[in-house]
């Protein structure tokens, strides 16, 4: 393997970031970062898997590579989970806020390669939330927080590395993640 890389897939809430990253996973044999969080896992959600689901007191504990708070739930990750993918020879693939995409780009230089994922019609974003089984209120105050607000938007730092991606028609967005993946070395696994 070349140069070690993680896949850092971020976007504003109901863009697809984690179906995009297990895909990448699934078909390029990546190793998913496990992240921490504060909030309360969502239906069907595990521990150790989907996230690390923390307590204000045990996420202070932890040595984080970049920490945020968001929708008022602290999230965050570990330089360790980086290097434990890396051991296993595979790269890795990350789901962040913006703020977490641009520091691990500041951090790990051309090691992180961002996907920014979007959609043309913002008010998709709403209706793939609710799909997913988030209830009524949390809806509304994720899709208003000012942290969905700021993802709504490629941040300024990241518009000369990031690669953007409409994730509008799956089928499209996945030719474009193979093109992507295929041209940073990653061979699929899974055909």
């Amino acid at each position: 393997m070349g140069q070690e890389r993680v896949y850092v897939i971020t976007g504003p809430a109901g863009a697809g970031k984690t179906t995009v990253a297990n895909y990448l996973c699934r078909h390029f044999g990546l190793h998913r970062v496990v992240t921490h969080t504060t909030r309360p896992p969502r239906p069907g959600e595990r521990d150790g898997v989907d996230y690390y689901f923390e307590t204000p007191t045990s996420m202070a504990k932890l040595t984080l590579l970049e920490q945020v708070t968001y929708d008022h739930h602290q999230y965050g990750s570990s330089m360790e989970g980086l290097v434990a993918g890396w051991q296993t020879g595979h790269n890795n693939v990350i789901v962040l806020d913006t703020i977490g995409a641009v520091t691990y780009k500041q951090k790990l230089g051309d090691q992180a390669v961002v996907i920014y994922l979007t959609v043309s019609v913002l008010d998709a974003l709403a209706k793939r939330i609710q799909a997913r089984g988030d209830r009524r209120h949390a809806i509304k105050s994720r899709l208003r927080s000012q942290e969905n607000q700021r993802d709504i938007s490629l941040p300024d730092k990241l518009r000369q590395t990031a690669y953007v991606v409409v994730n509008d028609y799956w089928p499209k967005t996945e030719r474009r993640l193979n093109r992507l993946l295929t041209a940073f070395g990653e061979s699929q696994t899974n055909l």
